[in-house]
């Protein structure tokens, strides 16, 4: 999708806003090199000064990282992504800390409030990450994975807890690849089918249990 030229007032701002959406809709994807400063300059119709100060700000904010010498590189999707990004570092066992604050009270909600469409919807996922842990297709495993927990998260009905773990989904996923072995048996393997059944049952304290456990184990192990 390409940059619209932008008007001649407050410039900064709504460059910084047209990266920012570049970036959300995927024009750049995650440690992708944007283009130059020249190069943005003259798609957006602005001074090589203007950009500068934009990407600075996005850069401050984590979304970009300029690397001196090589370029400028997307470092996260959102500012809150960026924030936790930088706040967890590139250590597995925080992120994982972080994914246990939330995911534990998630699972809780979600088996207070669900609804059987949500629950659908979390079957569906779990079954395709299953189906994908057999074949060893490693990246669709860690995609539905991903997406799996995410759907718990949406369906604790709370906006604020679904905003801050669609935060910090780059570094749950990048958990997830980290701590999957595809090679060991299936049954050795860390499942969800009881936090499944938990919420499917509407047993809050059981699916509470059910992710504090597989989450507690990975942190042993990290």
């Amino acid at each position: 999708m390409p940059l619209a030229t932008t008007r001649r007032t407050g410039l900064v701002d709504q460059v910084i806003g047209q990266l920012r959406d570049a970036i959300a809709q995927g024009e750049w994807s995650i440690g992708q090199r944007i283009p130059t400063e020249a190069a943005l300059a003259e798609s957006l119709g602005v001074g090589r000064n203007t950009v500068r100060e934009a990407v600075r700000a996005l850069a401050h904010s984590g979304l970009l990282e300029v690397r001196q010498g090589d370029g400028t590189y997307v470092r996260a999707t959102s500012e809150v992504s960026g924030a936790i990004r930088r706040l967890c570092g590139s250590e597995l066992r925080e992120v994982l800390g972080v994914r246990r604050a939330l995911e534990v009270e998630a699972a809780r909600l979600a088996a207070t409030v669900r609804t059987d469409e949500e629950l659908a919807a979390i079957t569906e996922l779990l079954d395709r990450r299953d189906a994908a842990y057999r074949v060893e297709e490693i990246e669709t495993y860690v995609r539905a994975d991903t997406e799996f927990h995410l759907a718990v998260v949406r369906a604790a009905h709370n906006d604020l807890l679904t905003e801050l773990y669609r935060g910090i989904l780059e570094a749950v996923t990048a958990s997830v690849a980290a701590t999957t072995d595809t090679r060991l048996p299936e049954s050795e393997a860390i499942g969800h089918r009881g936090l499944l059944e938990a919420i499917a049952a509407r047993d809050a304290e059981r699916a509470m249990a059910e992710a504090a456990g597989f989450l507690d184990s990975l942190i042993r192990e990290a």
